[in-house]
């Protein structure tokens, strides 16, 4: 069982920065992801960006494409998303998840994907 503890969340004005941190709680030596996640109440959770752990690649939703970057530091087991020019539309709880690599479809939010969820780190932008 993984744990995954998100920081870094808040309150911030549109054109702003915020850098989230997830760390996870487990090592694995299997190929995974890790990726992060929002969701506003009432719509569906939307994937944001997601990386391979062992060769790096980087997935990103059309919608951050350009401002959002995720990185990660496998020493500590950290992943990071670093958000600039923020929108008020990027406004949601932000979620970190990890999963082992599917050899279909790589490291895409798709159903079943990513079984392990942290609780969640709220982002508020203001216009």
């Amino acid at each position: 069982q993984v744990q995954l503890v998100e920081s870094g969340g808040g309150a911030v004005e549109a054109g702003g920065s915020l850098r989230l941190s997830c760390v996870a709680s487990a090592y694995t030596n299997v190929r995974s992801c890790m990726g992060w996640s929002r969701q506003v109440p009432g719509k569906e959770r939307e994937g944001v960006a997601s990386i391979d752990t062992t060769l790096g690649n980087t997935i990103y939703a059309d919608s951050v494409k350009g401002r959002f970057t995720i990185s990660q530091d496998n020493t500590n087991n950290k992943v990071y998303l670093q958000m600039d020019s923020l929108k008020s539309e990027d406004t949601a709880m932000y979620y970190c998840a990890t999963g082992q690599y599917n050899k279909w479809y790589g490291c895409r939010f798709i159903a079943g994907q990513y079984p392990y969820w942290g609780q969640g780190t709220q982002v508020t932008v203001s216009s």
